[in-house]
């Protein structure tokens, strides 16, 4: 009687458990063979930056080259090391927070208006949308500085 019971409460908690293992199961994110395949042809979309913004962008720059502000003079421009850390959806490391320079009205008005909790500033020769809230970079427009 008493490994009846034993045996019903164990086939109960099984029962009770089995929905939760078939959920954990599930579908995943998909990084296996042929999950992926579209995603250099769709990395383009996710841009903030539209084409048209990034050759405004450079346009402003050409006509401003002889007289630009902190952060895209050549003086501003990175180190390698630190230019690797700048990359979209990337976070900004302490050190680059530190050089964050505002953007220039003029070209603040070529620029399409940044999302809530954004803003455009400007990193050793880029560009950069960055989200203030959470210090990763939404998008960012590099100039080939010479």
């Amino acid at each position: 009687m008493r490994s009846t019971k034993w045996m019903v409460a164990f086939g109960f908690g099984i029962f009770m458990l089995a929905p939760n293992f078939a959920l954990a199961q599930g579908h995943g994110n998909g990084h296996g063979k042929g999950h992926d395949k579209h995603a250099a042809d769709n990395d383009q979309d996710d841009h903030y930056y539209k084409e048209r913004d990034r050759e405004s962008a450079r346009g402003w720059y050409e006509e401003h080259q002889n007289n630009l502000p902190p952060g895209l003079a050549k003086k501003d421009r990175l180190p390698s090391g630190l230019e690797k850390q700048l990359v979209r959806r990337g976070t900004l490391p302490p050190g680059l927070q530190k050089r964050l320079q505002p953007v220039p009205v003029d070209l603040e008005r070529r620029l399409p208006p940044p999302p809530p909790e954004c803003a455009h500033v400007l990193v050793g020769g880029h560009i950069v949308l960055f989200n203030q809230r959470t210090n990763v970079v939404v998008d960012l427009v590099d100039f080939e500085i010479r």
